[in-house]
């Protein structure tokens, strides 16, 4: 009896103590615990910091607070070497030639832009359908010594053309950012400084050349044409705001001036006084007319950033539709005399000019069906003014072989 309750006492006497250790164990634990938390987030905290700068490219933006984790700056020396490799990284200004050639290579599109490209296509397949034309008619005189000075003279009609467009661009910003957003000034590419020396460097440039290469007669009439781009678009006299005016001015100086102008020049390089043929007198008569359609229809995309700006074109002044058919009226009457001129006139490649003029005269009454179809939209309209431009350059196509 004795020995039972002797022995039921060590026993709970053992038990009181277990379970006096195990509370005196408890904060110990949880001091281990929290230990091995914390060990646990500088790993995380150090492995966050390494993908980053692992993965990450030149000059992106890295920044302290990246390579912490939960405030813990990197504690061994791997970890520091890595922080200072990715703040270095992060303050890496981008090459200096990189941002250059990418500031040229957009001042270029802007200046190509500012150009107008479908003008100079115009002004190129012009020219050289000309010249073609007369060393066709005089292959016996031809002189590749001539080359360089034929190519300047190109050089000389491009810039000429340059500067018409650019300063009409110049005094139309306000217009165009309704009309044409896209051009350089009004998107801002250019800015107005830019511009006007783009078109001091052109006038200038392509009347030194003229002067220094041809005669008095081109120089007259070279300067003739910038004088009336400048009239065309500069104030007071801004012609552009007058319908008649304006179109007067078109279809001389891309039906006339450039046709005759290119002509003369050619004989006269060749030693050969001026002497009018007939393919020459029907481009020149033909593109007139043309030109003067050009400058009616031309007006159709804008007609809403005319009418906003006060300009006065037979566009705002008649509708869409009516400018339309005007247009393709005398288009049609343009082709119609090509085919008379095909059938009566010796001189001429009779099948040619019937035929082409024939198939290019139905395009422009499917053209025109097709647009009305459409209701004027504004995408039918440029579809409709393109296509005016497209069989413009096939007329100079056709040229050395009518």
């Amino acid at each position: 009896m004795a020995f039972s309750t002797a022995s039921n006492m060590r026993v709970s006497a053992i038990e009181f103590k277990k379970v006096q250790a195990q509370k005196e164990c408890k904060p110990l634990v949880c001091s281990a615990c929290h230990r091995r938390a914390r060990s646990a987030k500088r790993v995380q905290g150090g492995m966050s910091a390494r993908i980053p700068v692992q993965f990450a490219k030149a000059g992106s933006s890295l920044s302290h607070a990246s390579l912490r984790t939960n405030g813990l700056r990197p504690q061994n020396s791997r970890q520091r070497r890595l922080h200072a490799t990715a703040s270095s990284a992060a303050a890496a200004p981008e090459p200096e030639n990189t941002q250059d050639k990418a500031s040229a290579a957009a001042f270029l599109s802007a200046f190509w832009k500012f150009l107008r490209p479908h003008t100079i296509r115009g002004t190129l397949l012009g020219t050289s359908a000309v010249v073609t034309r007369v060393l066709m008619e005089n292959s016996f005189f031809i002189d590749w010594a001539l080359l360089p000075r034929a190519l300047l003279g190109l050089v000389a009609l491009l810039c000429g053309n340059g500067y018409i467009v650019g300063i009409n661009q110049i005094y139309d910003v306000e217009i165009d950012q309704v009309n044409k957003p896209f051009l350089p000034m009004a998107s801002g590419e250019l800015t107005v400084t830019q511009a006007w020396s783009l078109c001091a460097a052109l006038a200038v440039g392509g009347m030194a050349i003229v002067l220094t290469q041809f005669d008095t007669l081109i120089s007259s009439l070279y300067a003739f044409g910038l004088f009336l781009g400048t009239i065309y678009s500069v104030p007071p006299l801004r012609l552009k705001r007058s319908a008649v005016a304006a179109f007067m001015i078109i279809a001389t100086v891309r039906g006339f001036l450039l046709n005759f102008g290119v002509y003369h020049a050619t004989r006269a390089a060749l030693g050969l006084t001026f002497q009018w043929s007939p393919p020459i007198t029907f481009i020149t008569c033909f593109v007139t007319l043309f030109a003067t359609v050009i400058a009616i229809t031309k007006d159709l995309p804008d007609i809403q950033g005319d009418r906003e700006g006060n300009i006065d074109t037979f566009a705002t002044r008649f509708g869409e539709r009516a400018i339309t058919f005007l247009g393709s009226g005398l288009l049609l009457v343009n082709y119609a005399g090509a085919i008379i001129a095909g059938l009566t006139i010796p001189a001429f490649n009779m099948p040619l000019m019937v035929g082409a003029h024939a198939l290019l005269g139905l395009s422009v009454i499917f053209e025109t069906f097709k647009l009305d179809k459409q209701k004027y939209s504004v995408d039918g309209i440029r579809d409709f003014y393109r296509h005016i431009w497209n069989i413009f350059y096939c007329e100079y196509l056709l040229l050395p072989f009518l």
